[in-house]
């Protein structure tokens, strides 16, 4: 019997400063987020010595901002999510959550799928980039011998361009699409441009980002230049994906787009990025720069459009059949 694993990237226990803290040592120690400088040490030394001590407070207080009753928004809509996604596929069909940092963890989810024989694993990011898609599949790969041998582990790809992807993407959206706007902006994690040049075939970030925003305008109708593109979440220390989106929506005040809706498809489900970095702070960008209503679309979460399109993914790779499901 199979049994399916969503995967994300994960959130800290509390919105307090001390979980905050293991949360950021253990992301930020990722030699696939934090991949400068090569040396390990000294990669250790500036994430454990300068940057958490630099970030963590506020990162306490931005978490704190978004949190919910149910815990931190990523953590308790993927459980939604999760839940959701099991009742339409079937009690003989387990799916299990995990996270790449924090809790629930990735080897706790291959123990509970020992038995399974046979993994599939949906990773919840549309594009590939090592400091994501990558560092989580790696994970499970690294894991599964150890924490539930004989497993076969099956991943599936990236899904930028997938129909049943930009289709869902499109019924969420479309609510907020039939109201009136200047500007329809979408917005993508961001990207140091060294990630673009040193990408491998078929894995180049910024190409599939623009083919997803190109499949959305092509479904939705969009006329030419009634949307654009800007990338979002960037360091300081390097060159990276733009433009900002922070800066891009002032831009868009300034040059009289007043009235912006703002989505970003390259997370699945509402988080800090989504929830305090876009709907808090750069809201504040926006409105300081003369803009007067920003409108930022939900992610595709716990929506039955959501989990259509996982449920026949899974269906699809596992060789089952979409309508009869085991």
């Amino acid at each position: 019997m199979p049994a399916v694993l969503l995967l994300n990237l994960g959130s800290p226990s509390a919105p307090d400063v001390p979980a905050v803290r293991r949360y950021l040592a253990e992301f930020l120690g990722d030699p696939l987020v934090m991949d400068r400088p090569k040396n390990p040490f000294l990669r250790r030394l500036l994430v454990n010595g300068l940057i958490i001590p630099a970030r963590v407070r506020k990162s306490a207080r931005a978490y704190q901002s978004v949190w919910t009753p149910a815990g931190a928004p990523l953590t308790a809509l993927s459980e939604r999510l999760r839940a959701k996604l099991a009742a339409a596929l079937s009690p003989r069909l387990p799916v299990l959550l995990a996270m790449r940092y924090g809790a629930p963890s990735i080897a706790e989810a291959l123990r509970q799928a020992a038995g399974a024989g046979r993994l599939l694993v949906i990773p919840q990011y549309p594009h590939h980039a090592k400091s994501s898609w990558q560092t989580a599949v790696d994970a499970v790969l690294r894991l599964a011998p150890e924490n539930a041998p004989g497993l076969r582990v099956e991943i599936t790809p990236p899904y930028y361009a997938d129909a049943d992807y930009i289709a869902a993407l499109h019924e969420t959206l479309r609510p907020w699409l039939a109201q009136p706007r200047d500007h329809f902006l979408i917005s993508y994690h961001g990207l140091p441009l060294r990630h673009i040049r040193e990408s491998a075939p078929g894995q180049n970030y910024l190409g599939q980002t623009a083919a997803t925003s190109a499949a959305l305008a092509r479904l939705a109708g969009l006329a030419p230049g009634s949307w654009s593109t800007a990338y979002q979440s960037r360091l300081a220390g390097e060159p990276w994906l733009g433009p900002d989106t922070a800066a891009e929506l002032a831009r868009l005040a300034r040059a009289g787009k007043k009235n912006i809706l703002l989505a970003a498809p390259s997370f699945t489900t509402d988080c800090l990025e989504t929830l305090e970095e876009l709907n808090l702070r750069a809201r504040e960008t926006f409105f300081a720069a003369g803009g007067e209503t920003l409108h930022l679309a939900p992610c595709l979460n716990d929506s039955d459009a959501h989990v259509a399109f996982l449920k026949t993914r899974a269906l699809r790779f596992l060789g089952l059949s979409t309508t009869n499901e085991p």
